[in-house]
């Protein structure tokens, strides 16, 4: 009988090995131009990750706040002159709300995350963030692909008559905010996925399932060229 449980789970995690192997290596877009305008790749962006979510930093101009002047319905400062980023992060609803910290992490989130969850766009306003800093991916784009990349997160806010619809009271703290999103999450097409979506409107390709940051991360390095992630580069 232990041997059968243990045969099982060896030939489970050689299954999920398989399937997160290919699901790596097999591009998409299927076809992708990496060298493309490669000389007027003068934006930059950050991709933020922890161990299972990831985040898109996009640093702030004036075009970016104009745009994103929603964030204010939640009462963020964007006029402080101390915010270099806006970060952007999609995800289940009742994990992303309720699981601040590991400390708080429950049972009736995680369960959640692998049915069927309304989903939230988080937004945080951040400072100064170290290209090489651990857990940090500095991407360089065209102009074009940060366009596309700004209508890509504006598009993922759920809003009615153009107002959006915020989530007073499940922010972390002074600088962040929650807001209902469009589409719905679970564990298989979650925050990774999304994020994978953002980037490949920025022009890049990724694998073809990355449910997992080191899924997304490694990704982007086998199909993507080197020098999109320099950090050598000075961010704005």
């Amino acid at each position: 009988m232990i041997s059968k449980i243990f045969k099982s789970i060896f030939f489970a995690a050689l299954a999920f090995i398989a399937i997160a192997g290919l699901s790596i290596v097999v591009p998409r877009p299927l076809w992708h131009d990496g060298q493309a305008a490669k000389a007027e790749r003068s934006q930059h962006i950050l991709m933020l990750s922890n161990p299972i979510h990831t985040d898109i930093a996009i640093p702030v101009d004036r075009d970016l706040t104009t745009r994103f002047a929603l964030l204010r319905t939640a009462g963020l400062d964007l006029d402080n002159p101390n915010v270099r980023y806006l970060v952007f992060g999609w995800g289940g609803r009742s994990f992303y709300t309720e699981t601040r910290t590991w400390a708080d992490l429950k049972a009736g989130p995680v369960l959640k995350s692998f049915t069927l969850d309304r989903s939230v766009i988080h937004a945080e306003l951040a400072g100064e963030i170290p290209a090489n800093a651990p857990g940090v991916m500095a991407i360089s784009i065209d102009a074009e692909g940060l366009e596309r990349l700004k209508r890509f997160v504006l598009g993922s806010f759920e809003q009615t008559d153009n107002l959006p619809s915020p989530l007073i009271g499940s922010n972390y703290g002074q600088n962040d905010a929650f807001f209902e999103a469009r589409g719905y999450f679970n564990a298989l097409m979650g925050c990774n996925t999304w994020t994978a979506a953002a980037l490949r409107q920025a022009g890049l390709a990724s694998g073809f399932w990355t449910a997992l940051p080191w899924m997304l991360r490694w990704s982007l390095r086998l199909h993507n060229e080197d020098e999109r992630f320099a950090v050598s580069h000075a961010l704005p």
